[in-house]
């Protein structure tokens, strides 16, 4: 009979990184400051409302797509659908009489719709901490070097950039609302300025729960163990 395994002594480091975040928001140690406790708890609070409804985008992004799908290959009259089953069932050889549609508008929205869910679910999935990392080190560090290198990676890295991604993000979306920009890959030419909107959007939410993160790293950090 095969040995059991320890769970523990699995090189999976971004599954235990994402299984010690699975907890519900507000579940932090006691000896936590108080201020940090209620600020982290809204903070991953926000998040997970915001992740549990950008995760409904995917429902219209696969319809779109089958939709698309479907009316390219059969048309879109439910009769002819039909009409084609029993040409198949009963003279395959028969001339087809399905007359393709295309949308004008299946692309666009199924772009659209996956840039949005990226940018509104990225906050999200930073609090249960399932981004990519290259952690061959740092899988080997002890909970507070790992809290002391996340906490300065934060500070001097993490925040700036987001501020400058914030401020373009907020020009990109400004320029396509008061210009009306209009995407040019299709004839349909839908408005930009909804699907730019998720951009600074979706930093204001990053750089929200990048202050619950390096409010964990302090803790990491000062107490050497993860909340």
């Amino acid at each position: 009979m095969a040995e059991d395994v320890d769970p523990s002594k699995l090189e999976i480091a971004d599954e235990l990184i994402a299984e010690r975040r699975s907890s519900t928001p507000g579940d932090l140690p006691d000896d936590m400051f108080p201020a940090h406790r209620k600020l982290i708890t809204l903070i991953d609070t926000i998040s997970e409302y915001v992740g549990k409804i950008v995760c409904w985008f995917v429902v219209p992004l696969c319809l779109a797509m089958v939709y698309e799908v479907v009316v390219r290959k059969f048309g879109v009259s439910p009769a002819g659908w039909w009409a084609e089953i029993v040409r198949v069932t009963t003279n395959p050889d028969a001339p087809s009489t399905i007359q393709p549609a295309p949308t004008l508008w299946a692309y666009d929205v199924s772009r659209m719709l996956y840039g949005a869910m990226f940018m509104l679910g990225a906050g999200y999935a930073l609090s249960k901490g399932v981004h990519i990392r290259a952690d061959f080190l740092y899988r080997n560090w002890s909970d507070r070097t790992q809290g002391t290198v996340d906490f300065i990676l934060y500070i001097f890295l993490y925040f700036p950039g987001m501020v400058f991604l914030f401020i373009n993000g907020w020009d990109y979306a400004f320029n396509a609302w008061s210009r009306g920009e209009r995407a040019m890959d299709t004839s349909w030419m839908p408005l930009l300025g909804p699907v730019r909107t998720a951009i600074p959007v979706g930093v204001a939410l990053l750089i929200m729960q990048g202050i619950s993160e390096t409010l964990k790293s302090w803790y990491a950090m000062t107490r050497g163990r993860w909340p």
